[in-house]
């Protein structure tokens, strides 16, 4: 049994990682810690609340995280490809153009999951030091909650079983710069932050999350086979599938279609020998045109700048078999669910 604690910010493939999490029966899923990203962290935490709820795992903790990056100015939420809600426009009252009220429960009677009284950060330390060496992070929205724990607490590393990044891109072009992948453009001082420390850390980038599609067949599988689970994620897609048929990720798709993201995260901590790895020293690129570019030292050639020494290496998986990870997917949804 994996424990993980989910660093997420729903989010359509956010919700389609925690009801992997969830549903895995080899994963204890202990909470999510939220942050802004695809949405602001008010709302991104009244989402993880609905979606557990949804899942039926209700005792599943939330801990709410940072409202805005490390550093550089919050950039807007990307409400054009997640819906104004954040979760495609399902949550009960949004509207394609207005989210409904935040509202987060904090009754431990009710049947919300409950948001903690402690911080993400100060909740993964804790958790991470009642745990030594058990808990994998797995980190699928910006880092700036991992980043701000891992300062608090600089022997986080040592206290984790690993350190699992949603997150960057090597070969393949960003999806928000040419350069730069969303999670790491939205805070990229919290994520080279991280690749300065000796983690037990694999990242998960568009080398392989834009290899992994979700053609609606599938998602209608899901929908047909998996309860509410299958239906919340098949409702939420629909605007998530929309954005992507406008982008030209696959030439010529064969049917509608859209990237799992961060359901890959979870993956590789199911199945890594799905994936093929490189690994060096990583930087990412603070500010600047390149702001959010992840660059990593595959050769170890003897360069210019010392801005590369002197860092443990990070691995970054840069193939994958993505007809295995996908029917792990599904399979473990329609096998797995509860409600």
């Amino acid at each position: 049994m994996r424990k993980i604690i989910l660093d997420t910010d729903p989010g359509c493939d956010d919700a389609m990682a925690i009801a992997y999490a969830f549903c895995h029966p080899q994963i204890e899923l202990l909470a999510l810690t939220t942050v802004f990203g695809n949405i602001n962290v008010g709302y991104s935490t009244r989402n993880a609340q609905f979606i557990l709820e949804t899942l039926g795992a209700t005792k599943v903790a939330v801990a709410k995280g940072a409202a805005v990056p490390s550093v550089q100015t919050p950039l807007p939420p990307a409400d054009f490809v997640h819906g104004a809600d954040g979760i495609g426009n399902v949550y009960p009252g949004s509207t394609p153009d207005k989210p409904a009220e935040v509202t987060i429960n904090l009754n431990p009677d009710a049947r919300h999951a409950v948001v903690e009284e402690l911080d993400a950060a100060d909740f993964i330390i804790a958790s991470a030091r009642a745990n030594p060496g058990e808990i994998t992070l797995v980190a699928v929205g910006p880092l700036t909650n991992i980043a701000e724990a891992y300062r608090r607490e600089p022997q986080l590393p040592t206290l984790v079983a690993g350190l699992v990044i949603m997150g960057g891109t090597v070969d393949e072009p960003g999806n928000v710069t040419p350069l730069a992948e969303a999670n790491f453009f939205n805070d990229p001082h919290a994520a080279d932050s991280l690749m300065a420390g000796d983690w037990p850390m694999t990242l998960i980038g568009l080398d392989v999350t834009h290899k992994i599609m979700l053609g609606d067949s599938a998602l209608k599988r899901m929908d047909n086979n998996a309860g509410q689970t299958g239906s919340l994620l098949w409702e939420s897609s629909r605007f998530y599938v929309d954005f992507y048929m406008t982008k030209s990720v696959v030439d010529n798709p064969p049917e509608r279609q859209c990237a799992m993201h961060d359901a890959a995260a979870i993956a590789y901590v199911l199945i890594p020998d799905a994936f093929e790895v490189q690994s060096g020293p990583a930087r990412v690129i603070p500010d600047g045109m390149a702001s959010g570019q992840l660059a990593i030292d595959r050769k170890g050639y003897d360069y210019g700048t010392l801005h590369w020494q002197d860092r443990p290496a990070t691995h970054a998986c840069m193939a994958v078999d993505s007809e295995r990870v996908r029917e792990h997917f599904l399979q473990t949804i329609i096998e797995h669910h509860i409600r």
